[in-house]
């Protein structure tokens, strides 16, 4: 049966139907907000997967060309290939605040597909797709501890908006995307520009109050649309089993816990491991599942009381307490810029690379196509965590964390019309042990202004962490990879001294207070400080000078009437402009010609030549010609290259002249007067002129 449920988020109206469309799913939603349609769809299958300790859960985001009136530029003119970064990034805001709302034991292969169906270049369908995933979860059959919401939050003018158009994002100078239950915030996504702490904090939670209308719809609509869950399959545990896993394993876990180095204290707990199998001989042969599921719950509650009773971590540091950190530049000689950032066991390459805007990424979105001149890529190499396994292209998490950096970074640029560089930093992550992304963020800022890209400021990031059991609450600052995974809370902070450029966040627990809330981004803030003031230590502002093999850019401005002129028939005259010159040059529509090259000397002579194509004959000035046509009537001059001028019979000389060939011929040099160009561009050419020039002169 048909039926939707509708209510104002903001100043619009955001609408959920159901019934209508992919019934055969486990739970299907429209979600329509302004013009912007979201389909969502939910699909779980009838057969338990064996053989895995985690939720199959796959999360996939599609946006049509259809929705916005386009057809795809590709060469098969349809949505095809890997999903584009804007598709990840969203896939990824959907996924993170609904897995952990799924029954831990849940084995059934499911999958949510977002579709953007019709988009209105105003509204955000990603907002869209995460509240429409909780929704089709809702009304399925699917175990799902749900309903979650979904806003954004942006200021314009100091004045907090919730869910602001395209229009408004781009007067506004923060863009958070918050995600909540009806009690908890659970995921934070966005940045800004500088903001502040209590800012931020006061954002996020206007988000949270903003999403409980989204939060009623969903109840509604469950209460009328939604199905009986599904039974989850109770796997019960042998306490035999239990028992004697953690007898043999509590004090060689507890032990292996105080090993500093990530590498050997993990392999210490695998060898406590080993030991207790093989103690236990073959009575349990078959529960490997059982035993590692004990093993794992006991790691974590070991390592939650080292920090709760005894007030230690892991390496021994104090909790706020950030590891030893260690900054180079001028690390490779032949690139633009190049840093090696090192926190502890976490390592990153930052290399910079210059180019044109040519070189400029080309995105084709629903609003049209998308230029970008600044590209952060990061990249996870098996080697960085002692891993030898295949080598592939950037998945998800590549991605995901190459977004958080790029936000991070992208608010310290200098304009385009300052700075006419296209920028790419690529961070190779060489050691892991917690948050590469933030060290990425770190190495990148100091590779900027090892390359002289006069960015505003420094900015650093640090990734945090919080133990809570009961009332006694723990921030961890600088978390390692275990602290990560052990504990309630990980939110990433990036910055500069002036406040915070781009943040993450996701909470695994509800119940945390605007005061724990504000407590952690203060320590963040702290340990951000901390971080600047070793990074500033290294290099504290740009380099003046720019590296001997960043390309130079020249620049010009033509008639864009002479754009042709340049390029020459399939591109012949300026593939030969670049062969001689070993130059790169890039021509927009509005005739702006930018030459780039490594020495200023090809430079100067590509822009040489390309003014001798395009410059324009000015009346009165005196040209020294080559006669490239004898007439009866003249004589053709070529004044500069491509441009030619008549030089009638009555203007050779001073004199009458019978003939033209009595005073020129072809291939002769001549110097030459403009004596008009008309309407159609004719030019008419005098040496009579420049004879008379010359004797007045004298």
């Amino acid at each position: 049966m048909e039926m939707s449920f509708e209510g104002m988020v903001g100043d619009r109206t955001l609408c959920i139907e159901t019934g209508k469309v992919a019934r055969q799913a486990n739970g299907a939603v429209l979600v329509r907000y302004g013009e912007t349609i979201v389909l969502v769809t939910a699909v779980s299958t009838d057969e338990i997967r064996e053989g895995i300790d985690f939720v199959p859960l796959t999360v996939e985001y599609q946006e049509k060309g259809y929705a916005a009136g386009k057809i795809p530029g590709n060469y098969f003119r349809r949505e095809i290939g890997r999903p584009g970064e804007k598709a990840t990034l969203t896939a990824r805001i959907i996924d993170r605040p609904i897995r952990p709302l799924f029954p831990k034991n849940y084995r059934y292969e499911t999958q949510v597909i977002a579709t953007v169906l019709s988009a209105d270049k105003e509204n955000d369908p990603d907002m869209l797709a995460v509240i429409g995933a909780s929704a089709a979860l809702e009304i399925s059959d699917i175990p799902f501890a749900g309903p979650i919401a979904c806003v954004r939050v942006g200021r314009i003018n100091g004045d907090l908006r919730v869910s602001p158009t395209s229009e408004d994002l781009a007067k506004s100078d923060m863009n958070l995307i918050v995600a909540g239950s009806r009690d908890a915030v659970v995921m934070v996504e966005g940045g800004g520009y500088f903001i502040k702490e209590e800012d931020i904090l006061e954002a996020i939670f206007f988000g949270h109050r903003a999403l409980q209308p989204i939060i009623d719809l969903q109840e509604r609509l469950k209460g009328a649309a939604g199905r009986p869950k599904r039974p989850v399959p109770v796997s019960e545990m042998d306490a035999t089993l239990a028992k004697e896993v953690e007898d043999l394993t509590a004090e060689g876990i507890k032990k292996a816990m105080f090993v500093p180095e990530k590498l050997k204290r993990h392999n210490a707990l695998k060898g406590v491991k080993a030991n207790a199998v093989a103690t236990m001989g073959d009575r349990y042969a078959g529960c490997e599942q059982q035993i590692n599921e004990v093993f794992h719950a006991l790691e974590r509650r070991i390592i939650r009381n080292l920090a709760i009773t005894e007030g230690r971590r892991i390496d021994g540091r104090k909790f706020d307490e950030v590891r030893p950190i260690a900054c180079e530049i001028e690390v490779l000689p032949r690139t633009h810029g190049s840093a090696l950032f090192t926190r502890g066991e976490t390592q990153a390459l930052g290399v910079v690379t210059l180019g044109s805007t040519g070189d400029e990424q080309r995105m084709e979105t629903l609003e049209g196509d998308v230029f970008i001149p600044f590209m952060l890529h990061y990249n996870f190499l098996p080697f960085s965590v002692g891993e030898a396994r295949r080598f592939m292209s950037p998945g998800r998490r590549e991605i995901g964390h190459g977004g958080l950096s790029t936000r991070a970074v992208e608010k310290v640029l200098p304009d385009r019309d300052k700075f006419e560089y296209t920028i790419r930093i690529v961070s190779e992550i060489l050691e892991s042990n917690g948050s590469s992304s933030m060290a990425t963020v770190c190495a990148s800022s100091l590779a900027l202004m090892d390359a002289g890209v006069p960015i505003s400021a420094s900015v650093a990031g640090i990734a945090m962490g919080l133990v809570k059991e009961g009332d006694e609450v723990l921030i961890l600052s600088d978390i390692l990879g275990d602290e990560d995974h052990m504990g309630d809370m990980d939110f990433k902070v990036a910055g500069t001294r002036e406040g915070i450029t781009s943040l993450q966040m996701d909470i695994k627990i509800e119940g945390l207070s605007k005061q724990i809330m504000q407590e952690a981004l203060d320590q963040a803030r702290k340990g951000r400080l901390f971080i600047l003031d070793k990074m500033e230590e290294t290099i504290k502002e740009p380099k003046p000078e720019m590296s001997p093999y960043a390309p130079k850019i020249f620049s010009i401005h033509i008639n864009p009437d002479k754009i042709r002129d340049i390029i020459g028939p399939g591109g012949k005259v300026i593939r030969a402009i670049q062969a001689e010159t070993g130059t790169k040059i890039d021509i927009d529509d509005s005739g702006l010609v930018k030459v780039l090259s490594v020495d200023t000397e090809s430079g100067t002579k590509g822009i040489e030549l390309i003014r001798d194509i395009v410059q324009e004959a000015e009346v009165g000035a005196i040209y020294m010609g080559t006669v490239r046509k004898i007439m009866d009537f003249g004589a053709f001059v070529e004044i500069f290259p491509g441009t030619d001028g008549l030089v009638h019979i009555s203007q050779l000389d001073s004199k009458r002249v019978n003939k033209v060939t009595d005073i020129l011929k072809e291939g002769d040099k001549v110097r030459v007067k403009v004596l008009e160009v008309d309407r159609a561009g004719k030019i008419r050419l005098s040496r009579k002129a420049v004879m008379e020039d010359q004797k007045d002169a004298e």
